[in-house]
């Protein structure tokens, strides 16, 4: 690791999730997203399927792929 990651601001990453339709979706899909450590915010949007989050640090996409998995959609990778 270099010295530059200790001062690294958050990381904003959009992922692309199929299977929502609703707000319903996205509060589904963000609350599982949500629980995942170094998480800091989370915005679905259903109509593109893409969901943007925010982290202390990059995630491990494995993660987030349970996470949406666990709300029930597909996670098809990053935007």
């Amino acid at each position: 690791m270099s010295a530059q990651s200790d001062t690294q601001g958050p990381v904003t990453t959009v992922y692309k999730v199929t299977g929502m339709t609703c707000a319903h979706c996205e509060g589904a899909v963000s609350e599982e997203i949500s629980e995942i450590a170094g998480v800091g915010s989370v915005a679905a949007v259903a109509a593109s399927g893409e969901v943007t989050v925010v982290s202390e640090t990059p995630l491990d996409e494995e993660a987030v792929r349970a996470a949406v998995d666990e709300a029930g959609y597909e996670l098809v990778g990053t935007v």
